[in-house]
């Protein structure tokens, strides 16, 4: 695979990580499901996923940055687990599913499938000779994602504000703290 095209794959990943986080924002505001302390530390993994992407669009193919991707990765799987284990024996789970599987086990899905795309760009060496120090050419595939995702990672920090204050968020949020009038 050559860098150009693994550019272009890290580009469409980091998208594609922003649509999930875009999914998140929807279920907060739409459906008024406040996310919980664990979901929010997911919200951060996928943003480290992506960050790992952004870092290969900037600086050029680098396996370090697949690895911070990787980490983060593996963080968010673990997170996930995490709250899927709370809430297995619960028949109604926490919030509302998504065809039937809430979203907490969808990001588990989400974090291993990412795992495994990392595990699979890795293999792909060729991206990584050549390229010396050239930073990528700055085309719209590098400013989509980074735009896209520094407002994502924005609305999150606010949101995360907004709900929890300065304060431990609450372990089952109903309402933000700092707007109570909403």
């Amino acid at each position: 695979m050559n860098p150009s095209l693994a550019q272009k794959l890290n580009a469409i990943g980091a998208v594609i990580l922003g649509a999930v986080l875009l999914g998140a924002y929807i279920f907060e505001f739409a459906l008024r499901e406040l996310p919980c302390p664990l979901c929010l530390l997911q919200r951060w993994a996928f943003m480290g996923v992506a960050c790992g992407a952004l870092l290969n669009l900037r600086f050029g193919i680098r396996p370090s940055h697949y690895g911070i991707s990787l980490i983060s990765a593996l963080l968010g799987a673990a997170i996930s687990t995490r709250q899927i284990l709370l809430h297995i024996t619960d028949p109604v789970g926490f919030g509302t599913p998504l065809w039937g599987v809430h979203l907490y086990s969808w990001a588990f899905v989400a974090f291993v499938t990412a795992i495994f795309l990392i595990g699979v760009m890795l293999l792909m060496e060729r991206q990584f000779k050549n390229q010396g120090d050239a930073v990528p050419q700055k085309s719209p595939w590098y400013w989509l994602p980074f735009g896209f995702l520094a407002l994502l990672a924005l609305g999150n920090t606010v949101s995360t504000f907004l709900e929890c204050g300065w304060m431990q968020c609450p372990y089952n949020p109903t309402r933000y703290l700092l707007l109570p009038l909403v």
